[in-house]
């Protein structure tokens, strides 16, 4: 507890008693003792709203990857898409007008 031994420990409560005094020391104690049970609450309440936002960050963070990752597939599977019914519009054209009984298409 902050680096303070016993020996030092008694040393400061006799300290303590002597300038305070019997009467009023249970009292300060008391008080001592509330203030740090109160400062231990609030610094666990710090860091564990830290911690939930840091996991939030890291969600979210590991959410856009997985977006990005899932619409690179899908990108790359319009291009393809795209690319392939424009190399197969020529051979389209060229099976209609060799298909027999239809006349060829004049441009």
């Amino acid at each position: 507890m902050f680096g303070i031994g016993s020996t030092e420990l008694v040393v400061i409560l006799i300290v303590a008693l002597i300038v305070i005094g019997p009467s009023k020391l249970p009292d300060l104690m008391r008080t001592l003792g509330k203030g740090m049970a109160e400062f231990r609450r609030m610094s666990s309440d710090v860091k564990s709203t830290f911690e939930a936002e840091v996991d939030r960050a890291e969600r979210e963070q590991r959410q856009s990857e997985a977006r990005k990752e899932l619409e690179k597939p899908a990108a790359e599977a319009a291009e393809t898409t795209a690319a392939e019914a424009k190399s197969a519009e020529p051979a389209a054209k060229q099976a209609e007008a060799q298909a027999p009984g239809k006349e060829a298409p004049t441009a």
